[in-house]
Protein backbone atom coordinates (compact mmCIF):
# COMPACT_ATOMS: atom_id res chain seq x y z
CA UNK A 1 0.00 0.00 0.00
CA UNK A 2 0.89 3.40 -0.34
CA UNK A 3 1.19 6.00 2.80
CA UNK A 4 -0.64 8.37 0.78
CA UNK A 5 -4.70 7.30 2.04
CA UNK A 6 -7.39 9.28 -0.53
CA UNK A 7 -10.67 8.90 0.81
CA UNK A 8 -13.28 8.80 -1.83
CA UNK A 9 -17.12 9.18 -0.57
CA UNK A 10 -19.92 8.44 -3.10
CA UNK A 11 -17.17 5.52 -4.42
CA UNK A 12 -20.60 3.84 -5.77
CA UNK A 13 -21.65 6.26 -7.89
CA UNK A 14 -20.06 6.68 -11.52
CA UNK A 15 -18.04 9.82 -10.71
CA UNK A 16 -16.78 8.57 -7.89
CA UNK A 17 -15.93 5.17 -8.74
CA UNK A 18 -14.17 7.26 -11.60
CA UNK A 19 -12.44 9.21 -9.28
CA UNK A 20 -11.51 5.77 -6.86
CA UNK A 21 -9.76 4.47 -10.39
CA UNK A 22 -7.66 7.42 -11.18
CA UNK A 23 -6.63 7.69 -7.54
CA UNK A 24 -5.29 4.29 -7.23
CA UNK A 25 -3.60 4.85 -10.60
CA UNK A 26 -1.85 7.95 -9.53
CA UNK A 27 -0.30 6.03 -6.77
CA UNK A 28 -2.93 6.41 -3.45
CA UNK A 29 -3.82 4.21 -1.62
CA UNK A 30 -7.92 4.75 -2.25
CA UNK A 31 -10.57 4.16 0.45
CA UNK A 32 -14.41 4.19 -1.52
CA UNK A 33 -17.18 4.95 0.81
CA UNK A 34 -20.81 4.35 -0.12
CA UNK A 35 -24.03 3.40 1.16
CA UNK A 36 -25.14 1.08 -1.45
CA UNK A 37 -23.14 -2.39 -1.01
CA UNK A 38 -23.30 -3.91 -4.47
CA UNK A 39 -22.28 -0.64 -6.32
CA UNK A 40 -18.67 -0.58 -3.98
CA UNK A 41 -18.15 -4.49 -4.90
CA UNK A 42 -18.06 -3.21 -8.53
CA UNK A 43 -15.32 -1.29 -7.74
CA UNK A 44 -11.51 -2.30 -8.77
CA UNK A 45 -10.02 -4.82 -6.18
CA UNK A 46 -7.06 -2.09 -5.39
CA UNK A 47 -9.86 0.11 -3.75
CA UNK A 48 -10.70 -0.51 -0.46
CA UNK A 49 -14.32 -0.28 0.63
CA UNK A 50 -16.40 0.91 3.87
CA UNK A 51 -20.61 1.07 4.01
CA UNK A 52 -21.66 4.17 5.33
CA UNK A 53 -24.03 6.99 4.29
CA UNK A 54 -22.55 10.09 4.71
CA UNK A 55 -25.58 12.30 4.85
CA UNK A 56 -26.36 10.79 8.14
CA UNK A 57 -24.63 13.21 10.39
CA UNK A 58 -23.61 10.71 12.85
CA UNK A 59 -21.78 8.01 10.63
CA UNK A 60 -18.81 10.32 8.94
CA UNK A 61 -16.76 10.26 12.32
CA UNK A 62 -17.10 6.96 13.10
CA UNK A 63 -16.16 5.91 9.29
CA UNK A 64 -13.31 7.97 9.22
CA UNK A 65 -11.88 7.00 12.46
CA UNK A 66 -12.33 3.24 11.58
CA UNK A 67 -10.34 4.04 8.09
CA UNK A 68 -7.79 6.42 10.06
CA UNK A 69 -6.78 3.21 12.42
CA UNK A 70 -7.03 0.17 9.92
CA UNK A 71 -5.78 1.87 6.68
CA UNK A 72 -4.09 4.79 7.95
CA UNK A 73 -4.95 8.90 8.31
CA UNK A 74 -6.33 10.65 4.94
CA UNK A 75 -3.96 12.92 2.85
CA UNK A 76 -7.05 13.69 0.41
CA UNK A 77 -10.59 13.67 1.03
CA UNK A 78 -12.75 13.63 -2.86
CA UNK A 79 -16.65 14.28 -1.94
CA UNK A 80 -18.59 13.41 -5.13
CA UNK A 81 -21.94 12.81 -2.89
CA UNK A 82 -24.75 14.65 -4.45
CA UNK A 83 -29.03 14.21 -5.47
CA UNK A 84 -30.41 16.35 -8.09
CA UNK A 85 -34.40 17.26 -8.30
CA UNK A 86 -35.91 19.27 -10.76
CA UNK A 87 -38.39 21.78 -9.41
CA UNK A 88 -39.37 25.90 -9.87
CA UNK A 89 -38.79 28.52 -6.96
CA UNK A 90 -42.95 28.86 -7.20
CA UNK A 91 -43.44 24.55 -6.44
CA UNK A 92 -40.43 23.91 -4.12
CA UNK A 93 -41.47 21.83 -0.90
CA UNK A 94 -40.25 21.90 2.36
CA UNK A 95 -39.32 18.34 1.61
CA UNK A 96 -37.03 18.25 -1.57
CA UNK A 97 -34.99 22.06 -0.24
CA UNK A 98 -33.94 19.56 3.16
CA UNK A 99 -32.99 17.02 1.19
CA UNK A 100 -30.69 18.73 -0.90
CA UNK A 101 -29.50 20.71 1.75
CA UNK A 102 -28.67 17.33 3.51
CA UNK A 103 -27.21 15.58 1.04
CA UNK A 104 -25.55 18.04 -1.50
CA UNK A 105 -24.56 20.42 2.00
CA UNK A 106 -24.45 18.35 4.87
CA UNK A 107 -22.31 15.07 3.82
CA UNK A 108 -19.56 18.02 2.41
CA UNK A 109 -19.18 19.45 5.95
CA UNK A 110 -19.60 16.49 8.49
CA UNK A 111 -17.08 14.39 5.61
CA UNK A 112 -15.23 17.80 6.40
CA UNK A 113 -15.11 18.01 10.21
CA UNK A 114 -13.88 14.02 10.35
CA UNK A 115 -11.07 14.44 8.10
CA UNK A 116 -9.77 17.77 9.11
CA UNK A 117 -8.40 16.93 12.84
CA UNK A 118 -5.80 14.40 11.07
CA UNK A 119 -4.79 16.08 8.08
CA UNK A 120 -4.46 19.18 10.43
CA UNK A 121 -2.08 17.13 12.66
CA UNK A 122 0.22 16.26 10.10
CA UNK A 123 -0.32 20.12 8.58
CA UNK A 124 -1.26 19.10 5.20
CA UNK A 125 -4.16 17.79 3.43
CA UNK A 126 -6.53 17.73 0.36
CA UNK A 127 -10.25 18.30 -0.02
CA UNK A 128 -12.59 18.37 -3.17
CA UNK A 129 -16.03 18.46 -3.26
CA UNK A 130 -18.12 18.67 -6.31
CA UNK A 131 -20.81 21.42 -6.54
CA UNK A 132 -22.41 22.30 -10.24
CA UNK A 133 -23.09 25.21 -12.76
CA UNK A 134 -26.39 26.58 -11.62
CA UNK A 135 -24.64 27.36 -8.03
CA UNK A 136 -22.98 30.32 -9.75
CA UNK A 137 -25.16 31.32 -12.56
CA UNK A 138 -29.29 31.21 -12.09
CA UNK A 139 -31.10 28.08 -13.98
CA UNK A 140 -34.97 28.02 -14.17
CA UNK A 141 -36.05 25.06 -12.79
CA UNK A 142 -33.77 24.03 -10.44
CA UNK A 143 -34.31 26.07 -6.78
CA UNK A 144 -33.79 23.49 -4.58
CA UNK A 145 -30.91 21.60 -6.46
CA UNK A 146 -29.35 25.07 -7.25
CA UNK A 147 -29.63 26.26 -3.36
CA UNK A 148 -27.99 23.79 -2.41
CA UNK A 149 -25.00 23.96 -4.83
CA UNK A 150 -24.72 27.28 -4.09
CA UNK A 151 -24.01 26.85 -0.15
CA UNK A 152 -21.70 24.01 -1.06
CA UNK A 153 -19.89 26.57 -3.02
CA UNK A 154 -20.09 29.25 -0.07
CA UNK A 155 -19.01 26.33 2.51
CA UNK A 156 -15.98 25.21 0.39
CA UNK A 157 -14.73 29.27 0.41
CA UNK A 158 -15.58 29.16 4.61
CA UNK A 159 -13.30 26.25 5.01
CA UNK A 160 -10.70 27.80 3.01
CA UNK A 161 -10.79 30.79 4.56
CA UNK A 162 -10.86 28.69 8.15
CA UNK A 163 -8.44 25.55 7.44
CA UNK A 164 -5.88 26.86 4.56
CA UNK A 165 -3.39 27.98 7.67
CA UNK A 166 -3.25 24.29 9.29
CA UNK A 167 -1.93 23.53 5.35
CA UNK A 168 -5.38 22.06 4.19
CA UNK A 169 -6.06 22.98 0.81
CA UNK A 170 -10.01 22.85 -0.13
CA UNK A 171 -11.30 23.49 -3.92
CA UNK A 172 -14.52 22.11 -5.88
CA UNK A 173 -14.87 20.71 -9.16
CA UNK A 174 -18.14 22.22 -10.76
CA UNK A 175 -19.48 20.67 -13.78
CA UNK A 176 -22.37 21.53 -16.04
CA UNK A 177 -23.77 17.84 -16.95
CA UNK A 178 -21.74 14.79 -16.53
CA UNK A 179 -22.77 11.98 -19.08
CA UNK A 180 -23.61 9.61 -16.27
CA UNK A 181 -26.05 5.82 -17.08
CA UNK A 182 -28.61 7.24 -14.84
CA UNK A 183 -28.78 10.35 -16.80
CA UNK A 184 -28.53 8.92 -20.19
CA UNK A 185 -31.65 6.57 -19.19
CA UNK A 186 -33.60 10.14 -19.20
CA UNK A 187 -32.25 12.87 -20.95
CA UNK A 188 -32.44 13.06 -24.64
CA UNK A 189 -29.38 12.82 -26.51
CA UNK A 190 -29.15 16.72 -28.28
CA UNK A 191 -29.25 17.09 -24.03
CA UNK A 192 -26.34 15.14 -23.55
CA UNK A 193 -24.36 16.35 -26.61
CA UNK A 194 -21.85 18.59 -24.72
CA UNK A 195 -21.80 16.49 -21.69
CA UNK A 196 -18.58 16.10 -19.58
CA UNK A 197 -17.69 11.98 -18.92
CA UNK A 198 -17.26 11.31 -15.09
CA UNK A 199 -13.57 10.45 -16.36
CA UNK A 200 -12.88 13.81 -17.44
CA UNK A 201 -14.00 15.45 -14.39
CA UNK A 202 -11.97 12.97 -12.35
CA UNK A 203 -9.22 14.14 -14.50
CA UNK A 204 -9.66 17.77 -12.89
CA UNK A 205 -10.39 16.17 -9.49
CA UNK A 206 -7.36 14.21 -9.39
CA UNK A 207 -5.56 17.84 -10.06
CA UNK A 208 -6.78 19.15 -7.51
CA UNK A 209 -6.45 17.00 -5.09
CA UNK A 210 -2.57 16.42 -5.78
CA UNK A 211 0.77 18.08 -5.03
CA UNK A 212 0.70 19.33 -8.88
CA UNK A 213 -2.15 22.20 -7.41
CA UNK A 214 -0.35 22.93 -4.09
CA UNK A 215 -0.46 26.55 -4.53
CA UNK A 216 -4.72 26.10 -5.19
CA UNK A 217 -7.17 26.44 -2.66
CA UNK A 218 -10.54 28.09 -2.00
CA UNK A 219 -11.27 27.93 -5.93
CA UNK A 220 -14.30 26.59 -7.88
CA UNK A 221 -13.12 25.44 -11.00
CA UNK A 222 -15.72 25.33 -13.75
CA UNK A 223 -15.79 22.12 -15.89
CA UNK A 224 -18.29 22.54 -18.16
CA UNK A 225 -17.71 20.07 -21.02
CA UNK A 226 -17.22 20.91 -24.37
Amino acid sequence: MSDRIAIVAGAGGALGSAVAGKLADAGYTVVGIDRDETRLAELPEAVHRVIGDPTDPAVPQAVIERIAAEIGAPDVLVNTVGAFTVGDASSATPAELQQMMDVNVGAALWLTQAVAPHMRERGAGSIVHVTARPAAEPTAGLAAYSLSKAALSHLVRVLDVELRQQGIRVNAVAPQLISTPKKRSFLPPEALAHAASPEAIADVIVFLAGNTAAPVSGAVLPAYGA
